[in-house]
């Protein structure tokens, strides 16, 4: 088992994080209501890189700080203060959903600390219709008492995905929630739900101001193809902008893929190499 790390943000907010592996730094940056074991099943394939996972404030083991500071410009900030802390000069982002709007951010606000940005399943326009259904569960403790009943219902809390074995589910009930002597309990503050509801008030904005701001840096992009979240227009939309993107399409998959997936290891390999000329070693290389 990785070793949880903390570090303290600006404020005091103490945050958790794992860090682990050798090779070029790879900083990964999870969902709204995720934390950093959303990389597990990344974690177990690329082993030719220091992958470090944060969980953003209010998730995992970190700090609870209240809804005022559960907004992207604040978990950014946060990120990049990470990489202080380690003294890193440089990263590459892999961000999944949220965590790729963290990462579009960095890149905007920071381009000289980040070597190139991977985002799973999130674009400068997000659909309403996928984040509303998201909203429905964001703070709401289950009905059910086990992680074995949330597991046979995780088909219906992740619609489009096809063809998972029920061990994924059982794996995927583990890291969304917490089964206590009282039932089962929430990884991540229940507030979220205040600072979500907040940003859902308005008209969604779109991010493309930040999206052009990661030119010149390496891009890639999962899509899930059943994706509610980010629409195949829009994804075709940052292809135009951006040809050199790598870019690929997951059947089979909703929002957010897993990123074990053979094509999105492929992707990201490829990626990766862009990132690190000359200093990544590719997962499909030979042994030495």
């Amino acid at each position: 088992m990785t070793l949880i790390q903390t570090f303290q943000a600006a404020d005091g907010a103490s945050l958790a994080f794992r860090d682990e592996g050798d090779g070029p730094p790879v900083l990964a940056l999870a969902g709204l209501t995720r934390d950093g074991r959303d990389f597990d099943y990344l974690a177990r394939r690329l082993t030719n890189v220091r992958l470090i996972r944060l969980d953003s404030r209010g998730r995992g083991a970190s700090d609870w700080t209240g809804p005022d500071t559960y907004n992207v410009p604040q978990e950014a900030q946060d990120a990049l203060a990470l990489l202080d802390h380690l003294h890193l000069d440089r990263a590459a982002v892999i961000g999944s959903s949220r965590g790729g709007l963290l990462g579009m951010v960095m890149a905007a606000t920071a381009p000289a600390r980040i070597a190139g940005l991977c985002l799973n399943d999130v674009g400068p326009v997000l659909e309403r219709t996928g984040l509303e259904r998201i909203g429905r569960y964001i703070g709401e403790t289950p009905a059910v008492a086990t992680l074995n009943e949330i597991a046979d219902r995780m088909p219906l809390v992740m619609p489009g995905f096809d063809a998972v074995p029920d061990l994924r589910w059982a794996e995927e009930a583990l890291r969304h929630y917490v089964e206590t002597g009282d039932g089962l309990g929430l990884p991540y503050d229940p507030a979220l739900r205040q600072s979500f509801d907040a940003a859902m008030a308005g008209p969604l904005p779109e991010a493309w101001p930040l999206f052009d701001a990661c030119k010149g840096l390496p891009l890639a992009l999962i899509h899930g193809t059943n994706s509610d979240v980010l629409a195949v227009t829009t994804a075709d939309a940052m292809q135009a902008r951006r040809p050199d993107m790598v870019r690929v399409e997951l059947a089979d998959r909703g929002h957010i893929p897993f990123l074990d997936e053979p094509e999105a290891l492929a992707a990201i390999d490829l990626w990766l190499g862009r990132c690190f000329p000359g200093a990544y070693r590719s997962l499909f290389a030979p042994p030495p």
